[in-house]
């Protein structure tokens, strides 16, 4: 099976660190995964598009913009027609992420703006069901729609133990429908 691939572009970090914690999430669940950034970082590699066709399920991340996601990761998307025309992510499991500095900072709107252009590649959408018990009792990130993280306004908080275990769900559940699908 391909490796999952744990897409983000982050300014300050946040969106990162969730890349992250997702990747361990999905690699704890025997899958592997190939962590890429829409926008070199200096963290991982920039992403190349033949990665993203060919991995076997995305989990993708930016951070907020009024309720949007990152211009960078719209860019890219806007550079995958191709890939939309020959259908290459069509079934492919896939989850998002987002960061903001408040908790009324478009967390919700962006997750669902991130979902946009997987739901035109035919993807399929793995949310956070309301059996994640840290899904009711945080006072920070997490949504039904999937991970996200309120940085502070100046971007300094660490992820919450509620947005980890929020964030570590999803990864296990995209691991494990990924695994399903591909066995």
């Amino acid at each position: 099976m391909a490796p999952i691939l744990v897409l983000y572009h982050s300014r300050g970090g946040s969106v990162r660190a969730l890349a992250e914690e997702l990747a361990d999430s999905i690699e704890a669940q025997g899958v592997d995964t190939l962590i890429r950034c829409v926008s070199e970082d200096g963290s991982h590699p920039q992403v190349d598009l033949v990665e993203l066709s060919q991995c076997s399920a995305l989990a993708f991340g930016t951070p907020t913009r009024f309720g949007m996601m990152a211009s960078q990761a719209k860019a890219m998307w806007e550079q995958t027609s191709e890939m939309w025309l020959k259908g290459e992510l069509i079934d492919k499991p896939a989850c998002v992420f987002t960061s903001s500095s408040s908790m009324h900072g478009g967390n919700e709107a962006t997750l669902l703006n991130l979902a946009t252009p997987l739901l035109h590649h035919g993807m399929l959408l793995v949310g956070v069901p309301y059996d994640v018990p840290a899904l009711s009792s945080t006072t920070s990130g997490g949504a039904p729609y999937g991970a996200s993280h309120v940085s502070g306004a100046h971007n300094n908080a660490q992820l919450s133990n509620d947005e980890k275990q929020i964030c570590q769900a999803l990864g296990k559940r995209l691991a494990t429908l990924t695994r399903k699908l591909n066995d």
